[in-house]
């Protein structure tokens, strides 16, 4: 590599790739003086309630700070995983036998559920059921994924296989890693396709969506709630909170304090490649599967849709930087898996937030009448969209069975506003103890 080499290309932009073909569009946002149902957030989660509502003929507002879609519903790495990170957690650790087996169940769900979504509501958003490989970062890590792919399988119902090191290229175009596990339950789309699509299909239904609405707080007011937002207040007889990963808002306050308190708000960093040969892109990503390693400070990266750049992503900061800042790094972690591609170029590079809990789960349920879906934990484009379903299922009384992520403890530690001080240490920490499994195997 020369020593006038520059990573980014001319023009480099700090919007998400997605965007470049499905920027979310802004809505003009007239707000009614009261509502049947509002709906805070316009993420997947908030959407997929609307639209599940609508159908059953209520009337939904959605409400959302930004535009619609604009958080991480079309900033994140358009990974369709169906649950496989709550199911493989550690629950067993936690909860009885039968509990967990619920939840996972509850989790895997998800993935033929956001299926089912696209071809019913005829999203085009470039999905591929394509499966996804987890890289092991050590040989213990390997050993750990082998004794759950039984368990993993039994509960999406779709092939989980090992493969060792020495046919790891059949996955994976890189030596980095200690072979991995290869799981059939996974897809690939364009998040803000995707995004793009659900909101199209709840206004079909007759959902009404308002962005440049930021919900400053929420008050009870009879048998209904009093919304206080950026544009005058608004009546609900009912009131649904999805914000997730923006809960808290910029000046620390936030529509549902005793949600905030509860998520984590993750920053997650992705870069974009300037455009490759296919031929080569397929060579490093055979059958164009997902790809999320075993570390704890995780590497997570994809081929774009169309085969033509890598998109990679993973915590580049626990604190919030710049993504000028950011898109080194990921390159760096990057060139460690594919040192082929240490003269190529980044076109973008972006952040957004993700929401993770207490207890890794994701929950819904209600207090103090205000219902909510939240904490996805990085991998949210299908249970975002089936928590949003199913607590739509709860709110109008029509759910034909027990949700197993339906009123779970939610768990805060004493003193946390939904300021998460502590990630850089955390997050140090992690590193730490990712660099003392690779050393011990």
């Amino acid at each position: 590599m020369s020593d006038s080499y520059f990573p980014f290309a001319t023009g480099f932009r700090t919007t998400p790739y997605w965007w470049d073909e499905a920027e979310p569009e802004a809505r003009d946002a007239e707000l009614p003086e009261s509502a049947e149902i509002a709906i805070v957030g316009g993420g997947y989660a908030g959407l997929s309630a609307a639209l599940t509502l609508a159908r059953m003929g209520h009337a939904p507002l959605v409400l959302e700070a930004e535009r619609i879609g604009w958080g991480a519903s079309s900033r994140n790495g358009g990974m369709v995983s169906g649950g496989l990170k709550v199911a493989t957690g550690a629950l067993r650790r936690q909860l009885p036998p039968e509990q967990v087996q619920a939840i996972g169940s509850a989790a895997a769900a998800s993935f033929p559920f956001l299926e089912e979504l696209l071809t019913r509501e005829a999203i085009e958003c470039d999905y591929v059921r394509c499966g996804r490989f987890t890289p092991a970062w050590t040989p213990r890590h390997y050993e750990a994924m082998a004794a759950r792919a039984p368990a993993l399988q039994a509960l999406t119902g779709l092939p989980v296989r090992m493969l060792p090191r020495e046919r790891q290229r059949e996955a994976l175009g890189s030596d980095h890693y200690h072979g991995g596990m290869l799981a059939e339950a996974c897809g690939s789309l364009h998040p803000a396709k995707y995004a793009r699509g659900l909101a199209e299909a709840a206004e079909r239904a007759g959902a009404v969506l308002a962005d440049g609405v930021r919900v400053r707080g929420i008050r009870q007011h009879g048998t209904g709630f009093r919304l206080d937002t950026t544009l005058g207040e608004l009546a609900a007889n009912t009131v649904l909170v999805t914000t997730n990963g923006y809960s808290r808002a910029p000046d620390g306050g936030g529509a549902m304090p005793w949600l905030t308190r509860r998520l984590i708000p993750v920053g997650s960093y992705i870069i974009a490649t300037e455009p490759l040969d296919t031929d080569f892109v397929e060579g490093l990503f055979p059958g164009r599967r997902m790809i999320s390693d075993s570390r704890r400070v995780l590497n997570y990266f994809r081929p774009s849709p169309d085969g033509t750049r890598i998109l990679w992503g993973g915590r580049a900061s626990f604190a919030p930087v710049a993504p000028e800042v950011a898109a080194p790094v990921l390159r760096q972690s990057m060139l460690e898996v594919f040192p082929e591609l240490a003269e190529i170029r980044l076109t973008h590079g972006w952040t957004g937030n993700v929401a993770f809990t207490f207890d890794f789960l994701p929950h819904i349920g209600v207090q103090d009448g205000l219902y909510y879906a939240a904490g996805c934990q990085g991998s949210g484009v299908a249970m975002a969209s089936w928590l949003g379903h199913n607590v739509a299922l709860k709110m109008a009384g029509a759910a034909s069975e027990p949700f197993a992520l339906d009123g779970l403890n939610f768990p805060t530690p004493p003193g946390y506003r939904g300021n998460p001080w502590f990630l850089p240490l955390v997050g140090e920490w992690y590193r730490l103890r990712d660099r003392l499994d690779r050393m011990l195997g």
